[in-house]
């Protein structure tokens, strides 16, 4: 929690004085909890949890796991299913056109805006992300899908960070919180595809941004969203075509 000067938090009349409230909840750190591993696409579209599945796993009771999904579901990151268990929404083609589209308006215009602020330093701090993807990719055979979705967040909040807006970044981060089962599903099929590799539509972002060529940043982010959706809904497509067969 942000720590405050407690001279600035007085009434008009000259009343008492309050100090902010400093600790954190049980139910704060099992929603954080839960808020990231679905913003990094570690919960997997349709995955039903219960409460006491939940609690079990982060060693706490049921009420703050209870209160923290109350909260997700009303961010529309998760459903409540009629048996006092919740469901990450399942991955509808419907659900990622949506998806897509609000991103790269909305992500669109932050990365444009950060293209015209970022310093050096900001740009030399997105690249160090990047070569941890490469240092990743050359000392494992094996893809790490864990490690790339929590790279591809840092990645992408990093520059959102500099975009110079304080209220268009907590809209990114609920996008990300509904989009980020699906963005795992896509990454997935993406890869199965053969698809270009993440981290090369990464490099053309940051080559954008250094140069402060704000359109083709906007551009290179729309391609970078849209890629790996278009192999996941070509493989949505493919499956409901077998099912109706």
């Amino acid at each position: 929690m942000t720590e405050f000067d407690a001279t600035t938090i007085q009434s008009s009349s000259g009343g008492p004085v309050f100090s902010p409230v400093e600790r954190e909840t049980v139910q704060d750190r099992v929603y954080a909890t839960l808020r990231s591993a679905l913003i990094c696409g570690l919960l997997e579209p349709g995955q039903v949890l219960t409460i006491r599945g939940l609690a079990e796993q982060l060693a706490t009771s049921t009420m703050p796991v209870r209160e923290a999904l109350g909260r997700l579901i009303s961010e529309k990151a998760v459903e409540a299913l009629p048996n006092r268990s919740v469901r990450v929404p399942p991955v509808t083609i419907a659900r990622l056109n949506d998806l897509v589209h609000v991103r790269t308006m909305i992500e669109g215009e932050a990365v444009a805006m950060a293209a015209q602020r970022m310093t050096k330093a900001d740009v030399s701090r997105v690249r160090t992300i990047l070569l941890e993807w490469d240092r990743m990719r050359s000392l494992s055979q094996e893809e790490d899908f864990d490690h790339e979705m929590r790279l591809n967040q840092n990645f992408h909040f990093e520059i959102y960070r500099c975009c110079g807006s304080s209220v268009m970044l907590p809209i990114i981060e609920s996008l990300w919180l509904q989009s980020g089962p699906c963005i795992r599903e896509a990454a997935y099929a993406f890869s199965e595809a053969g698809g270009v590799d993440t981290a090369h539509c990464h490099r053309v972002i940051v080559d954008a941004l250094e140069a402060g060529d704000a359109g083709a940043a906007r551009a290179a982010l729309a391609a970078d969203i849209e890629r790996p959706f278009t192999a996941l809904r070509q493989r949505l497509t493919t499956q409901g075509a077998r099912t109706s067969a």
